[in-house]
């Protein structure tokens, strides 16, 4: 017993090795092919599961990287302080996957007759049975009823093991990023009526930006044909405006599962879009950013995915049973977008000079200076603010309101 013991503490006072820091035995052992144990092992064999592996360890990454902003996101009020911490994580996120999507280079250097050569060997091993990349897409927020059929049946049944079954649940009923980022958005400064009460004004722009550009053109056209041309225009992008404005129309929308956010939610997205240059604005509107570029890059993940599959299978019944490229095919459409309405919003965006103007106490709130740097009393603020925008003369006042009706 006390050999033992001596021994286990010789082996603890030994200095830590970079192999046994990164376990490399335990890892460098894992690789092994499945034609090498029914008879010649197939070369190309090592490639492919070597760089399946590399996938998954990335996943790991992605998955330990989204859960901690998940967390910074879910206090009432974001720390600002937060943010850069939020923004280092995701723009790493952008960067697996940026990577994960030129892999498939390597992949393919592996000819469709290499793979058959042991392909019947993975039995009924799938990719579809990764558990992380599942966990992923439940992470960030994807919608279940928006999920593909696998095999007519739910993606949970490809799990056996109570662990992996339990981790899916759990992953569905904590807060997704998605749910997180909505809320963020909702409480979005500038919304509020007792604000700058963004809305009314930016519907009042977008009135001005149509009539201008579109609607008065069109009456000005005397060509009746070419009339009829530039009133279906006008008329077109007055109902797509109208969709966003009509909160019951855009639930619609929400129902249909052709958008996502709430209208609140939206309404936070479109002005941190339209003033990205203020001070406040400008992490947020690159939190947004990186969000869209992971959704593209596992959109792209998602078709090189299905190309290789099409390349080394064709046709062919995929190894868990599915349609193979058929299915695969049926993930890259926008139901398995999460963040659907960052990629629609620009229909919704209009020119900077119809931007309306932020008052002085929003341009305040928007800024980054000291508050004795900001400190105007309310009479001074209220006094500027009206020179702003001094009254009109009658005539254009009459103009405006008939812009606005």
């Amino acid at each position: 017993m006390g050999d033992a013991d001596t021994t286990s503490q010789k082996k603890n006072d030994l200095p830590l090795t970079y192999a046994d820091y990164l376990k490399l035995q335990e890892l460098l052992k894992c690789q092994r092919m499945s034609s090498a144990m029914h008879g010649p092992p197939v070369h190309d064999e090592h490639l492919f599961i070597v760089t399946h592996q590399a996938y998954e360890l990335w996943f790991k990454q992605i998955l330990f990287e989204v859960d901690s902003v998940r967390e910074l996101f879910r206090s009432l009020v974001l720390d600002e302080s937060k943010t850069l911490s939020i923004l280092n994580r995701l723009n790493r996120v952008v960067l697996i996957f940026k990577l994960l999507v030129d892999q498939f280079q390597i992949i393919e250097t592996m000819t469709p007759l290499d793979f058959l050569e042991f392909r019947n060997h993975l039995a009924t091993a799938s990719g579809f049975q990764s558990l992380q990349f599942r966990l992923i897409e439940n992470m960030l927020g994807l919608q279940e009823d928006q999920r593909v059929k696998y095999n007519q049946q739910h993606y949970m049944k490809v799990f056996n093991d109570p662990e992996s079954i339990q981790l899916l649940k759990d992953s569905l009923i904590r807060p997704s990023l998605f749910s997180l980022v909505e809320k963020w958005l909702e409480r979005t400064p500038g919304l509020q009526v007792n604000e700058f009460n963004f809305w009314p004004k930016y519907q009042k722009a977008v009135s001005i930006y149509l009539n201008e550009n579109f609607l008065f053109p069109a009456q000005k056209e005397t060509d009746t044909k070419q009339n009829e041309t530039m009133m279906a225009e006008y008329q077109k992008m007055m109902d797509t405006f109208q969709s966003v404005f009509n909160p019951e129309t855009h639930q619609t929308f929400l129902d249909r599962g052709e958008r996502r956010l709430s209208h609140k939610a939206f309404q936070g997205l479109l002005m941190i879009s339209l003033y990205r240059d203020e001070p406040r604005f400008n992490q947020p509107f690159q939190l947004l950013t990186l969000l869209m570029d992971i959704e593209s890059l596992m959109t792209k993940w998602r078709y090189n995915h299905v190309q290789m599959v099409q390349r080394m299978i064709g046709g062919k019944v995929g190894t868990g049973g599915s349609s193979g490229y058929q299915y695969l095919r049926s993930t890259i459409s926008d139901r398995y977008k999460v963040f659907l309405d960052l990629f629609n919003l620009s229909t919704f965006l209009i020119p900077r000079k119809y931007i309306p103007p932020l008052t002085i106490s929003m341009k305040r709130t928007l800024s980054v200076l000291s508050n004795e740097q900001n400190a105007t009393s309310d009479d001074e603020a209220c006094n500027e603010e009206e020179n702003e925008h001094p009254p009109r003369p009658n005539g254009e006042q009459e103009k405006e309101n008939v812009l606005f009706a």
